[in-house]
Parts: structure tokens; C-alpha cells; sequence
């Protein structure tokens, strides 16, 4: 990322943040959601965290996310406005434009590689879940000055993404796959073009570390202090994501 793309997050994910929660609080509004995402913490590696795991983002995103939910908080104190943050997974659904829609229209242009069992966690969550998770915030006043994870419990290799997208397109099982090693010996190469062009290719070595490595969120706290459950299921989900 160069420095104007960080000065941008830093401009619309904070600063725009803060002015609008500020705004919000002087107009006398009573409650405030914030959609913040689990880039807000720092990376968990392989293991499943909640929202206290302990560390800061590693990324310009995210640490702009993590200064807007402190904003949020600190206006919804100083204003006695019923403020709540929600750090979202990945979150898919018809329409969107994700990165999960777009491994799926690659899936079924059957440009998409077959990708290896890694036993990696990736955790997502449907539109409609995210939905309700937002309603409940706004009317629970035990919400108020929380942070709350917002992700199904399912989370799925890279692989069972793989195999439940083509499954959710009618496509025939894929018994094989390419080896990691050669996948990353591919997105190496997508980096060196993408040096060379300055334009972004799908499979470079960032993309790669997301469909290979895990990013393992749990939203047990919502589900403990407020009673919410995913609803949508991952094949359920696919297949509404895929009906226009």
C-alpha cells in the first residue's frame, strides 16, 4: 500500500468517522452503530481469537478502523449517545462485490485453480446475519459501549470454499488440486508483474496468504451477552449469493 492509499483510509475510516459520530451526538441522536471489521485487531495466525485478543493491526486499514471505534466510544461517552461497534468478517451475499463473489464468478468461468487442503479457518458471515446483528445493537441498551465480533461459526478452508462455491453452481465435484508450492511460485511471478505494471493481478501473494492462510474469528460474546446467532448457513448463503 502506498502512502496516499493509507492517507485515505486514514481521511474516511477515522477522521470521516469521527466527524459523523460527532455530528451524530451534537444532533442528539440516540444511538450509533458503527460497521468497523476484524481487520481492527491485529492478525491471529492460526488461532481463534475474540475481541480482546491482544495486539494492534498490522495494516493501514486497520488501524484506521481501530481509531474509529475508539472515536466512536469516546463521542458516545461525552454525549450519552448509545454508541456500538461491530467488527465484521467477511461478509457476502447477492450484489456484492466482494472477495468472495469474485472467487466465485472465477469458479464458474472455471478460471478459478483448485485449491489444497490447508486445514486453515476462514471466517465470513452473510449479509442477513449482519443485518440482524445490527438491529439487536440498536435496540439492546446492554450494547451500549461494546465491541462485538460478527461472524457465523462456521469457518471453512480455503478448500471447502473452493468445493461449496461449485457445489452452489451445480458444478462437478474436483477431486484434485495444485500444490501450495505451486501456487505460490505462480503469485510470486503475479508480484513481479504487478511491480513492473502497478496494476493489480488476482493472484498475487497477498491474495494467495488470504485463500491459504487463516483469519479464525469467534462471535461467541454476541452470542453469550445478547442471545444473537448466525442464521445463514454457507450453503445457504452460496446459493442465495448466486440467485440474481
Amino acid at each position: 500500500m502506498n502512502g496516499n492509499d493509507s492517507k485515505r483510509h486514514q481521511e474516511i475510516n477515522f477522521e470521516g468517522t469521527r466527524n459523523l459520530v460527532e455530528a451524530a451526538g451534537q444532533a442528539g441522536v440516540k444511538r450509533f452503530v458503527f460497521l468497523s471489521s476484524v481487520k481492527a485487531m491485529a492478525e491471529p495466525g492460526d488461532a481463534l481469537v475474540e475481541e480482546d485478543f491482544e495486539g494492534e493491526p498490522n495494516t493501514a486499514y486497520g488501524r484506521s478502523k481501530r481509531a474509529a471505534e475508539r472515536a466512536v466510544l469516546e463521542v458516545g461517552q461525552r454525549h450519552g449517545m448509545h454508541v456500538v461497534n461491530l467488527r465484521l468478517a467477511m461478509v457476502y451475499g447477492s450484489g456484492g462485490r466482494g472477495n468472495l463473489e469474485r472467487m466465485g464468478r472465477l469458479v464458474r468461468l472455471g478460471g478459478f485453480p483448485p485449491l489444497p487442503e490447508t486445514g486453515n479457518h476462514r471466517s465470513l458471515v452473510h449479509i442477513e446475519d449482519v443485518l440482524a446483528a445490527t438491529r439487536l445493537v440498536a435496540e439492546d441498551d446492554r450494547a451500549n459501549g461494546r465491541t462485538y465480533i460478527v461472524a457465523s461459526p462456521e469457518a471453512p478452508s480455503g478448500r471447502q470454499l473452493y468445493d461449496a462455491l461449485r457445489e452452489a453452481l451445480g458444478l462437478t465435484p474436483c477431486a484434485w488440486a495444485v500444490p501450495a508450492s505451486a501456487l505460490r511460485m505462480v503469485a510470486r511471478v503475479f508480484d513481479g508483474v504487478e511491480f513492473v505494471t502497478r496494476r493489480r493481478i488476482p493472484l498475487d501473494s497477498e491474495a494467495l496468504e488470504r485463500l491459504l492462510g487463516s483469519a479464525w474469528y469467534s462471535p461467541a460474546r454476541l452470542e453469550r451477552e445478547l442471545g444473537w446467532q448466525a442464521r445463514i448457513s454457507l450453503a445457504e448463503g452460496l446459493q442465495e449469493m448466486f440467485r440474481q
